[in-house]
């Protein structure tokens, strides 16, 4: 049983007896004894902790965790302060700097706005160490389009930005009619340049919630 620590624990109580739930621990459990997987264990769910399921106010869907040695931490594109900052992060910064005036920071440690209401979930939580994709098709997609669904079926509305094929995939899981959806390319240096640069996303999205009479997000990082 994972405790959450906030309104997650009981929206998702029942995903983890669900058989392909079970599955996946017992895969977890033996990859996590016999391989090096990212992120650690206790960083698994650390987008979930960070920021409850009410107070979401941004979804920004990654693909699976970073896979070299104490990049990934839970969070999508995120690493943890003192490691260099990863080149999709950099482009994504690039436009922040483009679109909202940011000053790009010297680290790429995203827990301020995680705790600000945005979600940072990669479709799958975890990776063997250098096998980008490893664990996919092992359970984690049902769990996070679950998360997906129970995000997509709250009244309050809410800003989904997809980014490249994989996060575009799950748009048919959001309803379009109360939450804004913006999709560009992947931030990744081999798509950037095909759309990402220029797509406006973090202004879009505060320009959105400040007309749905929410507070817009902070976009800048100490």
């Amino acid at each position: 049983m994972v405790h959450i620590g906030n309104s997650w624990d009981e929206l998702l109580k029942n995903e983890w007896s669900e058989e392909y739930y079970l599955s996946l621990r017992s895969f977890l459990a033996s990859e996590y004894r016999t391989q090096v997987i990212f992120p650690p264990m206790n960083d698994i769910f650390n987008a979930f902790k960070l920021c409850a399921y009410e107070d979401v106010k941004v979804v920004i869907l990654g693909q699976d965790p970073y896979y070299g040695d104490g990049q990934a931490h839970g969070l999508a594109f995120s690493v943890k302060k003192g490691v260099d900052v990863p080149p999709s992060l950099k482009n994504i910064y690039k436009e922040l700097a483009d679109d909202v005036g940011f000053v790009p920071p010297a680290h790429g440690c995203l827990e301020g706005w995680a705790k600000q209401g945005v979600f940072l979930l990669n479709t799958a939580l975890t990776v063997r160490k250098g096998q980008p994709l490893s664990h996919r098709g092992k359970g984690w997609e049902v769990f996070t389009d679950h998360v997906i669904s129970l995000l997509s079926a709250r009244e309050k509305p809410m800003v989904f930005l997809l980014w490249g094929s994989n996060a575009r995939s799950k748009k048919a899981l959001i309803d379009r009619t109360k939450h804004l959806v913006l999709e560009a390319p992947h931030p990744s240096p081999l798509s950037a340049f095909a759309g990402f640069f220029g797509c406006r996303h973090f202004s879009q999205a505060n320009a959105f919630l400040t007309r749905m009479g929410q507070k817009p997000v902070d976009w800048s990082i100490d």
